[in-house]
This record gives structure tokens, sequence and C-alpha cells, in this order.
């Protein structure tokens, strides 16, 4: 089966890379001939790696045999669809789609078949960042309306309390102001935590491998010898515009509780890589960034995992749980998201990053 001829019959090639569904073209022997970019992205692998495989070799589905029902379809002729079927993709993950396989006939009369894959765990992954990024936002103006009602009374008690000490006939009694003008003002510093970063990213060319090595120097300064810092990077990841010193403040502060949370003897990875046609939120990115912080703790509490990114949340003994947050509003300031998942031995923290320029 010729695939650019049954392409351009069908698709064009322009619609069929901008999919967001993953759509294969096999022959009548189940090679593959045709992968695009959503495909590319779903079985972590590029098209010229998969191009030629027979469907066994790359599409493994616990729950039945594709590759026979895949045969049978050019055979017969007939469409058919599966819903909520397990695939595990090469690396080992698995993941939830929705199959959909439609048997095709060039003017040669060559037969094939077209697949569609419409990947459920992706879309569930776009309502949990749009729930976390309007968490975020609410989150955000929450605290600026408390922040703006808790300042104006603190700035009046610390003022009525320097006045105060300059009336007081007994210097002794000073001791008493001074703790009141001291309480005031490290509730002041705590609201301005809370708030995180007052001022915009200043945008320069940014290389994302540069700012993890600074992490990664910083951390080990500060923890020396006491955990495994592994580096698993891609090399083909571009430059873009963003604020190093807020991408380095970010990833430090996840960074740093990976440390606390592996512990002396455990191991956090430091894991890129580059994810093309891809989905924040709402909004589709050409390219995206792809940071993965993984350590290989206790895990978080399943009770905590959809706090974590609150202020004043944290299930460390004396935590204050700004961290976190801060560097949501850093990431967020970028255009991109922090998520996070979790087991027992297992956590990561994903930092995504647009890298299309922000004036763009």
């Amino acid at each position: 089966m010729n695939a650019d001829k049954l392409m351009h019959k069908t698709l064009s090639p322009w619609i069929l890379d901008n999919l967001n569904i993953t759509v294969l073209l096999f022959n009548e022997a189940l090679c593959l001939q045709y992968i695009n970019p959503a495909g590319e992205m779903m079985f972590a692998a590029s098209a010229r790696n998969l191009n030629g495989q027979q469907a066994g070799d790359f599409i493994h589905c616990p729950e039945r045999d594709l590759s026979a029902a895949f045969k049978h379809a050019v055979e017969m002729g007939r469409p058919f669809t599966e819903r909520e079927i397990s695939i595990y993709r090469l690396d080992g993950s698995e993941i939830t789609v929705d199959c959909t396989v439609m048997p095709m006939t060039d003017a040669e009369h060559e037969s094939g078949i077209l697949v569609e894959f419409q990947q459920l765990d992706r879309q569930l992954r776009i309502s949990r960042e749009e729930h976390l990024i309007s968490q975020h936002y609410a989150t955000r103006d929450l605290i600026r309306g408390l922040a703006h009602e808790i300042k104006n009374p603190l700035g009046g008690l610390r003022g009525a309390a320097q006045l105060l000490e300059h009336e007081l006939p007994d210097p002794s009694l000073k001791e008493y102001t001074q703790v009141i003008i001291n309480e005031a003002d490290r509730l002041q510093t705590l609201v301005n935590r809370m708030l995180g970063p007052n001022k915009l990213p200043q945008y320069t060319e940014v290389n994302i491998h540069q700012v993890l090595d600074r992490v990664r120097s910083l951390v080990q300064a500060e923890y020396a010898g006491q955990v495994k810092l592994v580096l698993d990077y891609d090399p083909s990841i571009p430059e873009f515009y963003g604020d190093a010193d807020q991408l380095i403040q970010a990833i430090l502060n996840i960074v740093r509780n990976a440390v606390r949370a592996a512990g002396e003897a455990g191991q956090v990875i430091l894991r890129t890589r580059i994810q093309r046609q891809f989905t924040i939120g709402n909004s589709r990115h050409k390219l995206v960034a792809q940071i993965e912080i993984e350590d290989n703790g206790p895990g978080i509490a399943p009770n905590m995992l959809n706090k974590i990114f609150y202020p004043m949340m944290s299930d460390s003994e004396g935590g204050m749980g700004l961290g976190l947050t801060i560097a949501q509003s850093l990431i967020n300031q970028h255009r991109g998201l922090i998520e996070c998942c979790s087991k027992p031995g297992r956590t990561v923290f994903t930092v995504l990053l647009p890298l299309e320029s922000p004036n763009g």
C-alpha cells in the first residue's frame, strides 16, 4: 500500500500532523507505513524507529490480541472500535485508549488499515491540568484579598506600637512594644511570602540544562553526599526565552523537597524530554520542555496529593508549605505548569514549559 497516495486521498499530511489523535497506517502485512506526531508522542518513539515495524512489535495490549484483530479487519474489510483498552508502550508505561480500525484500499487495490488511538489518559490529564490552573488562580486571588485585609491593620498596629514606645516613661516597658513590632513584621513577611513572586519574568535565552546544572550544584552543596543525583538529559531541547533566576528558584524548591523525601542514601533523578504538539491546560504548543524530578522516597500521602500546591500545606515536620506554591507561580508566569504523581517508592514532579517565544 502506497502511504503517500492514501494520505493525499484521505487527509492532507498537514491535517494528520496536527491532529491530537494518534493515526497509524499499516499495509496488508501489518507493517507500519505512517505515524503522525501525536502517535510518536503516545508511543514515546520516533517515526523513523517505528516505520516498517509489525503492529505486534510495538502495540502490546494485555486484554486482546490486537494484531489478530487488525489482520481480521484487513481480510474481512470490516471496521471495528474497541473502547477503554490498555496499551503498554515501549518504555513499559500503561495508557488507556479508544481504538478505531478502518480498512482501506488504494487505487492499485492494495489493502491496509487506518488505526486511530484516542488517548483517554490525555483527556484526563488536560482536565486535571485545567483544574490545577484554575485552582492556582483562585488561590492567588484569595491570598491577595486576604493580604490586603491583613496588611492594613498590621501597618496600623505597628505604627501605634512605635508611637507608644516613644511615649512610655519606663524604658523597661519598651520590651513589650518591641514584641508587638517584631510580631507585626513577622506576619508581614509571612504574608509577602504567601503572595509569592511580585515581578514579571525578565526574558532572555535560557538553556534548561544549565538551569538544572545550577540547581544540582546548589543542592549538592546544601546536602553534601546525602542523596544520589542522576541526570537523564535530552540534548535536543533547544534554548528558549525565560527568566533563568526564576526557573532556578522554582526547580530548586522541587528538588529540595525531593532530596528531603528521598532521605540518606536515596536517589533523585533529573530527567528532560521534549514533547511536540503538546497541550497544557487548554493551550496547545508546538514544542514543550518536560522536566521530571523523580525521587524514590516514601511518596506523598493520598489525602495530600491534591493539596500540595496550596499555601501552608506540608506533610513534612516544620515545613511551611510555600515552596511548591511559589514554584507553581513562577512556572505559571512562564505559561507552564507543574504536575505531580506519587506512590510509595516513586514520586515524580513534572514541569512543563512551552518553548515558543512569549511574544510569538
